[in-house]
């Protein structure tokens, strides 16, 4: 098995091979990752993500994308985990543990709100700011597909599972780095049952 010096490449590597994706699929999508260093510039490694992301867009179903990029989130324990077990812990309805979600900070940025539909919008978008940027790829030259942001989506799931004590499933609305900063970053989660199936909380 391959690995690649710099952390996020090597996180996507081992995310599409646990995913059973096809070796010559991987190696088209990995295609110049072993040439970017932990000391290679931002810029270059936000480049190269682009186009790793523009690949998956070609080559893998949209399911499958989700997936893989969602294996790739960072950040699910320490302080933030500790923080989204005591949401489940202290609150007992749904509607008080999304009260409590939306002032954790830290966990689910800027806000986290229940929406009239019964869907769950958690949105990443500090108030006051013309443009927001990316803080995973804050010098990335040019607009990445949204593929990439369900990285930072798989991180909001993880902890807003625990907090609510409900599994649900997730879909990135509009992020920074696919919009170029014009837009906030927005996660949008159906509550699920057991069966998979939508619920209404």
């Amino acid at each position: 098995m391959a690995t690649y010096e710099y952390g996020r490449i090597d996180k996507l590597y081992q995310s599409l091979t646990a995913a059973g994706i096809a070796d010559g699929v991987v190696a088209e999508i990995m295609s110049g990752g072993a040439t970017i260093r932990k000391n290679t510039s931002p810029e270059k490694k936000a480049g190269w993500l682009a186009g790793a992301m523009r690949r998956m867009d070609r080559l893998l179903d949209r399911d499958t994308r989700q997936t893989v990029r969602e294996a790739c989130a960072c950040c699910l324990g320490g302080k933030r985990l500790q923080i989204s077990k005591a949401i489940a812990r202290d609150n007992a309805g749904l509607a008080d543990r999304v009260r409590a979600a939306n002032e954790a900070k830290l966990v689910f940025g800027h806000g986290v709100s229940m929406e009239d539909d019964g869907t769950i919008r958690v949105c990443f978008s500090p108030e006051g700011l013309e443009r927001y940027r990316c803080p995973c790829l804050p010098k990335a030259l040019e607009s990445l597909p949204i593929t990439y942001c369900y990285c930072c989506g798989g991180h909001v799931k993880h902890h807003l599972q625990i907090a609510l004590g409900r599994k649900v499933s997730g879909t990135v609305q509009t992020s920074a780095l696919s919009s170029g900063g014009k837009q906030p970053c927005t996660f949008v989660f159906l509550l699920m049952e057991a069966t998979g199936d939508r619920t209404r909380p």
